[in-house]
């Protein structure tokens, strides 16, 4: 049986460069619009860009969170979270001071600004991550690779255990996490060349 992934398209995505690179990689994929598309995919995949209590409410306009919920928490089909579709999966953010889906312990914090004119807000643009733990998803990707970032906020956890990757930009903060089935990257894997195929395909194969 065929392998699809599904695309969320809540109206907050870069939808366009997503599924241009599931084309490259040869992967079948849908965008999930309506509650009754979860039930046609095998893995998800959550992007977002924009205002984090924007997002919450047009996924709760379109009724997809419950479904959202049962697809990820239920059924244990694999989620990737993608920059704003990451931070999602907090329990709570300082950008709206809105509430998130609560899959991840954390909460979204803007990045204070640094007297250091060298960090500025948004973070925008290629940077290194750190490995911290192994994980399926960075298979043959190399401590230290680059992946291009944009975001003003970041993803705060107590729980290190969560941790996949940090990044440095003003402070160390959690670029890529994981929990059972769910995983969500800071950066975008999309706009990240050959390493964002690789993490691509990671997640296909998982």
């Amino acid at each position: 049986m065929t392998m699809v992934i599904g695309v969320v398209n809540y109206g907050m995505g870069n939808l366009h460069s997503i599924l241009r690179k599931l084309k490259v990689i040869g992967v079948n994929y849908i965008l999930i619009e309506t509650p009754e598309h979860f039930d046609e995919v095998d893995k998800v995949i959550l992007p977002g860009v924009g205002h984090f209590g924007k997002a919450m409410e047009n996924l709760k306009s379109k009724n997809l969170i419950d479904p959202l919920n049962k697809a990820i928490l239920s059924d244990k089909k694999p989620i990737l979270g993608i920059c704003l579709g990451m931070q999602l999966m907090s329990t709570f953010s300082e950008e709206g001071n809105k509430e998130g889906l609560g899959w991840i312990k954390g909460s979204v914090k803007r990045f204070e600004k640094s007297e250091d004119l060298r960090y500025k807000i948004p973070h925008m643009g290629w940077n290194n991550i750190s490995i911290e733990k192994e994980s399926v998803l960075f298979k043959n990707i190399q401590d230290g690779a680059e992946f291009y970032f944009v975001h003003s906020f970041y993803f705060e956890s107590g729980d290190v255990k969560v941790n996949l990757n940090s990044t440095n930009y003003i402070s160390s903060f959690i670029s890529a996490f994981e929990q059972d089935n769910i995983y969500g990257v800071q950066y975008h894997p999309e706009k990240s060349f050959e390493a964002g195929n690789q993490l691509f395909k990671n997640f296909v194969n998982l």
